[in-house]
């Protein structure tokens, strides 16, 4: 290919003319030192080092006007070719570095990129431009702790740069940093009061920590400069859904389309917003005009399948998701909830199917590894549900649900060693994880190692003191055995006061004052217990037992019966009870 090259005049005519500007490129050259009329050979030596130096000055800003034309004509990897042409000429130049640091992020070797963009840093350190372009790299290496602290460099040297504060934003709150990110937000605002973006940055930072207050203030200042700001109208209506204003709510959605008449996923909302407020034909309204701006089997369509589902429409919400997956088999989410959708109108082996074909990159696949397990165990299948999700495990090994599930079901199995064991092992991806710490103690709690049962309980309130199960676990243990009551009795009302409508926890409360012989306090607590949790056969006989305290038999007898038919888990130690209540209520007849 014939390349574009100076005449023979032009190429005289840089030489003598880029003399004096060569620091374009590689700083200023020096006087030759100590140049003297009377040492030829050192003229000489001279004269073919600063010609030498021309002549690469030259090939450099050929190969630089090369890669130039290339880049203008879309040839990237022959516009790199020519970079690096230019730069082994003149290597000391910041500004070829940094085109070559930004060409390789243009081509996604981000790793090459960096070593172009750190020889510019060190060229001149506080070049803001160079320091924008390595926090660029970092971020799109996903290193954003190393982006951040060059944002914090470039605020340094240029405190009020508005785009250096909004991305440094940007990232904070990528990394769940919101103190800081409202902090610059603030002082963003501060700086220009109308930029729309820090307003609606600032309220979708407070809707995600729930200030729902501060963002719907953030959010209407966003709309006051820009009423038709997209994000804001959608973020609004979350806030007014998540704080149940679901007039309002509605209001801002009817107002989002009524300018974005496309955004599937505000009608979407309405729909079911309408469907709760029991205006349904409203909600067909919507659903219909969400079909007339999509076809069968397009991804759109998705959420009609959704709003079937939730409708408990199985037959049409299988029907749309169907479809969907025909068309788009890689679309997950679609598929997961087309197996929900099998699952819920009991056609498990559609369900298994459609669960099973959710693949490992997708967000959804350790959740559909759950509901496999679930369905094979519901079957009696719980050797294949084992095996299925010790093979997920494999896979997501950090997935912490993937354990809990498995240990559930070696427990239901009464398996308790292999359901230990199984926690250990999710212990060892994060020996903090609350839901592992606590189930290893019900595990060992029910394998007949209370002490140790009570220490995984007491490991949890160091991580978390407010953990109201642990807290009523251990002295509800307490008063199992008798022991340590008043211990137990505050442990329990701490948990009351974190929990006031758990039906165990209040369960717990009364046997505490059944141990320590205050039998009515016991009968009040218990009976709330009861109503709140009917159906558990051990708070049925420990109301049948206060009341059998207070000699209250017809009441007792009443009691142990029920919790005879809930399946109590040691029916001779019921019977024998029930036995003697009938005796005792005989003797009394007599």
């Amino acid at each position: 290919m014939n390349h574009i090259l100076p005449s023979k005049h032009l190429r005289l005519f840089l030489i003598i003319f880029l003399l004096p500007f060569t620091g374009m490129f590689s700083g200023c050259l020096h006087p030759v030192p100590g140049l003297q009329h009377d040492k030829p050979a050192l003229i000489q030596s001279e004269i073919k080092t600063l010609k030498k130096k021309k002549d690469n000055i030259l090939e450099a800003y050929n190969n630089f006007l090369l890669s130039s034309i290339a880049m203008s004509q879309g040839q990237f990897e022959k516009a790199r070719k020519y970079l690096s042409n230019a730069i082994e000429n003149d290597r000391k130049s910041p500004y070829l570095h940094r085109k070559m640091a930004t060409l390789l992020l243009m081509l996604k070797d981000y790793k090459n990129a960096l070593a172009h963009a750190l020889i510019c840093i060190d060229f001149n350190p506080e070049d803001i431009r160079n320091r924008m372009l390595l926090a660029d790299i970092y971020t799109r290496m996903d290193n954003d702790n190393s982006a951040i602290k060059q944002y914090y460099k470039i605020l340094s040297l240029e405190p009020e740069n508005q785009r250096v504060i909004l991305l440094l934003t940007t990232l904070l709150i990528r990394k769940n940093d919101f103190t800081k990110a409202l902090d610059y937000l603030e002082r963003l605002k501060e700086l220009n009061p109308n930029l729309i973006i820090a307003h609606y940055y600032h309220g979708r930072v407070n809707l995600e920590i729930g200030h729902y207050k501060k963002a719907e203030g953030s959010f209407l200042k966003a709309l006051e400069l820009n009423k038709k700001l997209e994000p804001a109208l959608f973020d609004l209506g979350s806030l007014y859904q998540k704080t149940d204003r679901h007039a309002d709510a509605v209001d801002i959605y009817e107002k989002l389309l009524g300018f974005y008449s496309e955004n599937i996923a505000a009608r979407e909302r309405l729909v079911n917003l309408y469907f709760k407020l029991g205006l349904k034909e409203k909600a067909e309204d919507h659903m219909n005009e969400i079909k007339k701006q999509t076809k069968p089997g397009e991804p759109m369509r998705q959420s009609i399948g959704l709003i079937y589902l939730r409708q408990g429409k199985l037959h049409e919400s299988i029907q749309e998701l169907n479809m969907i997956v025909s068309a788009w088999p890689d679309d997950h989410k679609s598929r997961y909830y087309l197996a929900i959708a099998y699952e819920e109108s009991d056609d498990i082996e559609n369900a298994i199917e459609h669960f099973k074909m959710v693949e490992p990159m997708s967000k959804y696949f350790c959740d559909a590894q759950i509901h496999i397990a679930y369905l094979l165990d519901k079957q009696n299948k719980s050797d294949e549900a084992i095996a299925n999700l010790k093979k997920a495990i494999t896979i997501k090994r950090d997935k912490i649900q993937l354990y809990l599930m498995l240990s559930s079901i070696y427990e239901t199995k009464k398996q308790y060693k292999n359901a230990i064991e199984v926690i250990r092992n999710g212990l060892k991806q994060d020996d903090k994880d609350i839901d592992l710490i606590f189930r290893l103690g019900v595990l060992l709690d029910k394998s007949g190692d209370r002490a140790s049962c009570i220490e995984q309980m007491k490991i949890i309130l160091e991580i978390k003191p407010d953990h109201a199960d642990s807290l009523n676990y251990i002295g509800y243990s307490y008063a199992e055995q008798g022991m340590k009551l008043d211990e137990a009795l505050g442990m329990i009302q701490k948990a009351m006061k974190l929990k006031p409508n758990s039906g165990y926890i209040i369960d717990s409360l009364g046997w505490v004052y059944f141990q320590k012989g205050m039998y009515n306090k016991a009968i009040q607590h218990l009976e709330k217990a009861v109503k709140l949790t009917p159906n558990d056969p051990m708070i049925n006989e420990h109301l049948g037992d206060a009341n059998f305290k207070m000699k209250k038999y017809k009441d007792a007898l009443e009691y142990y019966k029920k919790s005879l038919s809930l399946k109590h888990p040691d029916q001779n130690k019921l019977n024998k009870k029930i036995t003697e209540v009938k005796r005792l209520l005989k003797e009394k007849a007599e």
